[in-house]
């Protein structure tokens, strides 16, 4: 299961140090208003999926909430069905599908766990309810 902060799931990007940092810094700039998943961890911490509405504790390296955010879509779809609007929401900075697919590729791959076209994978779009 994953954590629980003030009544809610929470949401850890990346992965702890710098990347989770990073990502973090971003979603309070009102950059990142998207990320990806993938399906098998949700079935592997025996987790449903999020739902439009359903606010998340966005946590740090520590587990403390650095903001609340608000769920406003939820799609299951293969990797190559990831679309370009998804992929920019990320906000990282990604100049193309290919570059964010190859980025996303590289992570899972680090994480031990290779992606290939047909893999599930869920994505979410996010608006920050509030920062602390």
């Amino acid at each position: 299961m994953w954590p629980r902060v003030d009544g809610m799931r929470a949401l850890e990007l990346g992965t702890p140090g710098g990347l989770r940092d990073k990502l973090n810094s971003l979603v309070l700039a009102g950059r990142k208003t998207a990320t990806t998943g993938l399906l098998a961890e949700y079935v592997e911490e025996t987790e449903g999926l999020e739902f439009a509405g359903e606010r998340l504790a966005l946590l740090d390296d520590d587990g403390r909430s650095v903001a609340v955010i608000e769920v406003t879509g939820v799609e299951v779809t293969s990797f190559a069905g990831v679309t370009w609007e998804h992929a920019a929401a990320e906000g990282e900075g990604d100049a193309s599908l290919e570059e964010w697919r190859a980025g996303h590729r590289r992570f899972w791959e680090r994480e031990g766990t290779p992606v290939e076209d047909g893999t599930a994978v869920v994505c979410l779009a996010f608006r920050v309810v509030r920062a602390p």
